[in-house]
């Protein structure tokens, strides 16, 4: 029901996990200040989360942590998984914000992450066969950019990586194409952020896209400002199956925010943030792991179905 271009209809997408947060510093085996944004993916019959620790310096780095069911009874690596190279100096300030992906071409998974460097922060490929074994790939974007994954195949012979530079302070969601994952060209605006609404300062990419029959699944999160510090909030939208460049629908309203304690107070306050999801494919049900204020882990689900009957509602 909208009334003047407003939406009246009562609706709740994602549900929370009643046990959020489902991992904190409390559970990590070494000292951690703060859990959060985790790349998410099946791996050897189990849910896998690469997860940021951030340390007492303030730096990051990428651990594992299993579970048979994705919920509970999580085993986390005993020591860091993937840590800063000190000899690369795009990593020398850390590492964070994975997203993982499974190339079936190659077969092995890509996870792009930011680094930080002197220059600022930059997206880097590491590729993978059993997150014990890495193989970096080096920066694939210059500074200031973020928030970075790889499509699972490739488009017309092209690999496809969105990501969200900061350009003369403008936050867009953008698009590039490469034949062989370093040289990268046809970079274009994807997805720009939008003056005065909810997500009017920057847009970013959350998790990696999610194929459907509708099209590419994109949950980013929309930045406001306001008086009190910056509201991380997601929406979604849908790009076409044969072309990504090409947006279906997006979302006017975001459809997860915080709201609970858990996602007021933190070191961060007022922040959802995911990097990583998990669909069931028999009950469609999607799992979303979610960082709240920058100092836990937590989980959300939605019916894949409901998101994309609302999703694609919407107007381009």
């Amino acid at each position: 029901m909208l009334y003047s271009g407003i939406n009246l209809k009562k609706f709740e997408l994602f549900k929370r996990y009643e046990k959020n947060p489902i991992l904190t510093s409390a559970n990590w085996p070494y000292a951690a200040n703060a859990v959060f944004n985790a790349g998410a993916t099946k791996y050897n019959d189990e849910t896998l989360l690469l997860v940021r620790v951030e340390d007492r310096r303030g730096f990051s780095h990428l651990t594992v942590a299993r579970s048979s069911d994705g919920k509970e009874n999580w085993k986390i690596d005993p020591y860091p998984t993937l840590v800063p190279d000190i000899q690369a100096q795009e990593e020398m300030w850390g590492i964070e914000d994975p997203r993982v992906v499974w190339l079936q071409e190659r077969e092995e998974f890509a996870i792009t992450y930011v680094s930080f460097s002197k220059g600022g922060p930059l997206v880097s490929l590491a590729m993978t066969k059993d997150f014990r074994n890495f193989t970096r790939l080096g920066p694939v974007m210059p500074p200031e950019d973020k928030d970075a994954s790889l499509f699972p195949r490739r488009f017309k012979g092209r690999w496809v990586l969105i990501h969200r530079p900061i350009i003369r302070g403008e936050a867009h969601l953008w698009i590039s194409f490469s034949p062989d994952l370093k040289h990268w060209g046809d970079h274009q605006i994807l997805l720009p952020a939008r003056p005065g609404w909810w997500d009017s300062h920057r847009v970013g990419l959350c998790p990696p896209p999610i194929e459907t029959p509708e099209g590419w699944l994109i949950i980013y999160h929309g930045v406001r400002y306001t008086a009190s510090g910056s509201l991380y909030r997601l929406g979604l939208a849908l790009l076409a199956l044969d072309d990504p460049r090409r947006v279906l629908h997006r979302s006017s309203e975001w459809v997860f925010g915080p709201k609970e304690p858990y996602e007021l107070i933190g070191d961060v306050p007022g922040v959802t943030f995911s990097c990583g999801t998990i669909v069931n494919k028999d009950t469609n049900e999607l799992r979303l792991y979610y960082e709240a204020a920058d100092f836990t882990l937590c989980l959300a689900t939605a019916n894949l179905e409901e998101l994309l009957d609302y999703l694609t509602s919407c107007p381009c």
